[in-house]
């Protein structure tokens, strides 16, 4: 498995588990990031932070730092 913050843009992964604990992980879940989920990352800024992935119908953006609790395969 690997970490969300490593998946290139047009990738679709799918939510394996989400690591990060305390108030991270609570933000990561209220923002929809769950396991079975499925995740399409669209883009990376010019300067490689933050990152745009779609989930749910929506356009959501994570630091890199962030997305590096979220395992995905």
């Amino acid at each position: 498995m690997t970490s969300l913050s490593k998946t290139n843009p047009g990738g679709i992964v799918s939510i394996k588990k989400v690591t990060a604990k305390g108030k991270l992980g609570q933000r990561l879940m209220d923002l929809g990031l769950y396991p079975g989920l499925k995740v399409n990352v669209i883009r990376n800024s010019p300067l490689k932070d933050p990152m745009e992935i779609k989930i749910n119908g929506y356009f959501l953006s994570l630091r890199h730092e962030e997305a590096e609790y979220v395992e995905v395969s």
